[in-house]
């Protein structure tokens, strides 16, 4: 967190509680981090005494938070990135249901970006998306990242007659596998080509397909940042077989 300018650091407590109430009307998922694991949150309610964060979905984890010492929190909205550290949780309860409290958090990082953070989707197994041109016929690409604000794609095929920089497309679908499907309107910003060497040492050329999502819901967004989250997890989970 120090990396950030001190420009993004807010420390007047009214400003700290206005970001905080902001992601919770927005039910918006805090990535709970600390040395050893991680889950995903939320924020039940926040005064200016207290902040009362909901338990994670694995009983082993919640134990776990309650033994770590200095725990780092993440979210990510459309329009910028918070971060803040946490002391310690405790165990309470929030409207008659386990919940963990903390201390208020005396300042937070608020760093607006135009970049959204990106993930990068897995080649195994490859998630497909399905648009449809003006003249109603279909082409299927597969996703190649994913951020908030819009998606990187790979085509297996030529890309379609017609295909421009700047075309808008209504309720593109993208099956996420066990994540479920999801559709967006969203833009196509950039059409370009990835190229990679195989095993043979050739050299494989294919049409690469940059979207910015439009008109994205705080349901539709808050379903995205789970499955950012989950992909990150997974791609770590992956690194770390291989070390």
């Amino acid at each position: 967190m120090s990396n950030y300018s001190e420009q993004f650091l807010k420390q007047n407590p009214l400003a700290v509680l206005g970001v905080l109430r902001d992601l919770q009307k927005g039910e918006v998922p805090l990535r709970i981090t600390w040395s050893t694991n991680q889950f995903i949150s939320k924020i039940l309610d926040v005064s200016p005494e207290r902040l009362i964060i909901d338990l994670g979905s694995q009983e082993y984890e919640n134990r776990a938070a309650l033994r770590a010492e200095k725990i780092s929190v993440m979210a990510e909205t459309q329009g910028a990135k918070v971060e803040f550290i946490l002391p310690r949780l405790a165990l309470s309860e929030y409207q008659g249901l386990p919940a963990f409290v903390t201390s208020f958090p005396s300042n937070l990082w608020f760093v607006q970006r135009r970049e959204y953070f990106r993930i990068s989707a897995p080649l195994q197994p490859p998630y497909y998306c399905k648009a449809r041109m003006p003249d109603k016929k279909e082409f299927r690409f597969r996703l190649f990242d994913l951020s908030l604000g819009g998606m990187g794609a790979l085509m297996d095929t030529p890309k379609p007659e017609g295909l421009v920089e700047g075309m808008r497309f209504s309720q593109i679908e993208l099956d996420l596998g066990g994540w479920g499907r999801f559709w967006f309107d969203a833009q196509l910003i950039a059409i370009s080509e990835r190229k990679v060497v195989d095993s043979k040492n050739e050299t494989i050329t294919t049409p690469r397909l940059s979207f910015r999502f439009l008109n994205v819901g705080p349901g539709a967004e808050r379903e995205l940042q789970r499955i950012i989250f989950s992909l990150e997890r997974e791609a770590r989970e992956r690194a770390n077989k291989v070390l």
